[in-house]
Order: structure tokens, then sequence, then C-alpha cells
């Protein structure tokens, strides 16, 4: 008996490491992909903290340009149906801004069926 009691024992604790192990410890993938992160990250920061001083700059002036703008925008956005059927915009000499209209393309040739009983060769 004291045998079978030994046998159970040492079973029982083997497998105690086994089920301690963390089961939420992360692959080589995930750890290589949060490194490579973090350092994508860090390399950043010093662009993005540009990035917000710059926006903290312009931040009134584009503000106001919006609430200037926005109007005379909206209805200009309302009045063209189909911006693809307009050229980019283009700079005149003097100053003035114009946006032409793309020339509109020729519906191709339909050809009509031929009557029955008679076959083209």
């Amino acid at each position: 008996m004291k045998r079978a009691l030994t046998i159970f024992a040492v079973c029982a604790t083997s497998a105690l490491p086994a089920v301690a192990q963390d089961d939420d410890s992360k692959s080589l993938m995930e750890r290589g992909a949060e490194l490579f992160l973090e350092g994508l990250r860090q390399e950043m920061e010093p662009t993005f903290e540009d990035l917000r001083g710059l926006a903290e700059q312009f931040g009134p002036a584009m503000q106001s340009f919006v609430q200037e703008m926005g109007p005379a925008l909206a209805d200009l956005a309302a009045q063209v149906k189909d911006w693809s059927a307009y050229e980019a915009p283009e700079m005149l000499p003097n100053g003035d801004i114009i946006i032409r209209k793309k020339p509109q393309q020729d519906e191709p040739d339909v050809e009509e069926p031929a009557p029955e009983g008679f076959t083209d060769i």
C-alpha cells in the first residue's frame, strides 16, 4: 500500500510544474511584434511632438478659415453633383482660379440588329 501511495504522490507532484507554467505566455512572434511596435513608437515620438506643436501653431488659423469659408464650400459642394466631371483647378496669370468641365464623351454607336431572315457573313 505504501508503494502505491508513493507512486501516486510522485505522479501527482510531477504534474504540478506543467500546470504551474503560464498559459498566457506570449509566443515569439507576439513578443517580437510588441518590441517592434515599441521601438517604432520611440522612434516616432519626436515627430509626433513636432506635429503636435505645428497643430497648436496653426490650429487657430485653421479654425478661423473653416468658420469663414465653411458656408461657401458647402454651397459649392451642393451645386456640384459629380466632381469627376471637372478638370483639376487652374490658376490663370491674373490670379483667377478656374475649374473646367471635362469634355463629354460621345456614346458608342449602337448597331441596329439585323432584320430576321438575313445573315451577314
